[in-house]
């Protein structure tokens, strides 16, 4: 167990209060988003560097006992490392968190649905940048568009809630279907949240003029007026709204445009059990050694504290270039 004085919780030295923790359980993913992964051979990280499940089980609790109520897994691709859902049944054992939720790129999501959901998981982020298969291969590199909405589908079937579909807009790319896209909440009970890009990947270079929020929006209105959605408390950062009597929300992520860095909750545990703090940095805070050299739940919370009490005001997007960051599939969002 963890002394009063570490029980406090999580808060930086911006009085900003650290609720909330992304784990990657593997840098592996089954797609190349021309986005997301640099062009050329990608190094993945050794099996022996990447955490057990054990290990970020034991993590997690620690978190939690600092704050932590939230929790997000993603990956790379989650559902690419053997055992993922016993993983997940263990995490919801964890005393104190208020929400799990799932990141998946969906391709191997449809076999795991009804486990998930007698796990207790409800909330999926689903990432799916376009309506047309042809152009899902491209962006992807992959041709299973149908198996990611055939999973979608199924997903809303059985009753997970709130369903998110991730949209990365993409100028030149996928910026003629945002009105197909944001269409989608007529009819479903989606959250269609658009992505401004971030500098990650070169297949897709910064040649590209950024597509922002406010352009995206100018688009969407076209079909009917955006009406905004009260936040709630499990919210992140998107900015949330709607169509008269429609079934879902339209959801708008200003990473560019925006920056919400004064709201930042969040805190990400790296596949190779690193700590970041901040997405657009390569600053963190390595938690593996310790834990692996024995260290105690009192010592492994201390570098919790350690990191979050270094956490940066805000992130410097507007001051580097892509290739200055590592790839966003190693990082898990």
């Amino acid at each position: 167990m963890l002394t009063t004085s570490e029980q406090k919780g999580l808060i930086d030295a911006y009085q900003r209060h650290i609720n909330y923790l992304r784990i990657s359980i593997t840098d592996h993913c089954n797609l190349q988003c021309l986005y997301c992964v640099p062009s050329g051979a990608v190094q993945k990280v050794s099996h022996e560097s990447i955490l057990r499940y054990e290990e970020i089980l034991r993590l997690a609790a620690v978190g939690v006992q600092l704050g932590i109520t939230k929790l997000r897994v993603t990956g790379g691709e989650p559902f690419v490392r053997k055992g993922c859902c016993g993983f997940l049944e263990k995490l919801s054992r964890i005393k104190g968190l208020s929400d799990i939720s799932l990141t998946t790129n969906g391709i191997l999501l449809q076999q795991h649905l009804p486990r998930l959901y007698e796990i207790g998981i409800r909330r999926l982020n689903i990432s799916l940048d376009t309506l047309d298969p042809d152009k899902y291969s491209k962006i992807t590199g992959v041709n299973a568009f149908d198996r990611v909405w055939e999973a979608i589908l199924s997903a809303l079937e059985i009753g997970f809630s709130p369903v998110k579909i991730n949209v990365v807009a993409l100028n030149g790319i996928n910026d003629d279907e945002l009105k197909a896209l944001a269409n989608l909440t007529f009819k479903l009970p989606v959250h269609v949240r658009f992505i401004e890009q971030m500098p990650f990947g070169s297949r897709y270079t910064q040649n590209q003029s950024a597509l922002l929020a406010r352009q995206i929006r100018q688009q969407i209105e076209t079909i009917a007026p955006l009406l905004p959605v009260t936040r709630q408390e499990n919210d992140g950062p998107a900015r949330r709204f709607r169509f008269e009597d429609a079934a879902g929300e339209i959801g708008l992520i200003t990473a560019v445009s925006r920056h919400f860095c004064s709201e930042c909750n969040r805190l990400r545990l790296t596949a190779d059990g690193r700590i970041r703090t901040c997405l657009l940095s390569n600053k963190t805070t390595d938690i593996k050694t310790a834990l692996r050299n024995g260290a105690t739940d009192e010592e492994l919370a201390g570098i919790f504290l350690a990191a979050v009490a270094d956490k940066p005001r805000q992130h410097n997007i507007d001051s580097f270039r892509s290739s200055e960051l590592n790839r966003m599939v190693s990082i898990g969002g």
